[in-house]
């Protein structure tokens, strides 16, 4: 795992700020992962694990918050204190009215929160009307080419042709680095492909025609 440096710098200023904190960008791009590494940035600063929430909800743990009263009544059983809270709501989009509980925990709670979303429910448009403005957003991509050669900890000029000419045909998402063959990488990168085209393209603007829109 690389430090996302890039984007942490430009997050950092922000942990506790009252703004929220949106990150956004397409499916298996690395949001996941920032907001771990932002996790392990705040236990550093002696921020104690009580005072961190932290919910995937593609994970079936937490299959159970279907809609913002449930988060809601999940977070404040968890925040037991005066002390600031860090939330963290990660793939977000997946619960209904998310934002109600968000703006509830932002207006009444003493916290800073963190989301992520992958697909075109957090567009930035709508997210000014989701939020009322109280936010601040960060676009992640794939790896940069820099990061890959981070990644692999490549070295020489004829490594980093052949990495580039790999990069150039494959992309930088960040997983299919950890593929050990061309069929699995394929098979990666097709299940990414189908689930943006099917969870978010075909969902969110409701198109009927699935083989004309292939």
């Amino acid at each position: 795992m690389i430090i996302r440096e890039k984007y942490l710098s430009k997050i950092r200023p922000f942990y506790d700020q009252d703004l929220i904190k949106v990150i956004t960008g397409i499916r298996r791009c690395g949001k996941s992962v920032i907001l771990l590494q932002i996790i392990e940035e705040l236990k550093q600063k002696d921020i104690k694990e009580s005072q961190i929430i932290y919910i995937n909800f593609e994970f079936e743990d937490y299959s159970f918050i279907k809609d913002d009263m449930d988060l809601h009544n999940y977070v404040k059983e968890k925040i037991v204190n005066e002390e600031k809270y860090y939330l963290f709501f990660d793939e977000i989009q997946n619960v209904k009215d998310w934002e109600k509980a968000v703006n509830s925990f932002k207006a009444s709670k003493n916290v800073s929160i963190f989301i992520t979303g992958s697909n075109s429910d957090l567009l930035s448009g709508e997210l000014a009307t989701h939020l009322a403005g109280r936010y601040v957003s960060f676009n992640v991509y794939p790896f940069t080419f820099k990061e890959v050669c981070e990644f692999r900890n490549l070295k020489g000029a004829n490594e980093k042709e052949k990495a580039f000419n790999d990069y150039i045909y494959w992309g930088g998402l960040p997983q299919r680095f950890m593929m050990t063959d061309e069929m699995q990488t394929k098979t990666y990168l097709s299940d990414v492909y189908n689930s943006i085209v099917i969870k978010d393209i075909i969902k969110r603007f409701n198109i009927k025609d699935l083989d004309l829109f292939r």
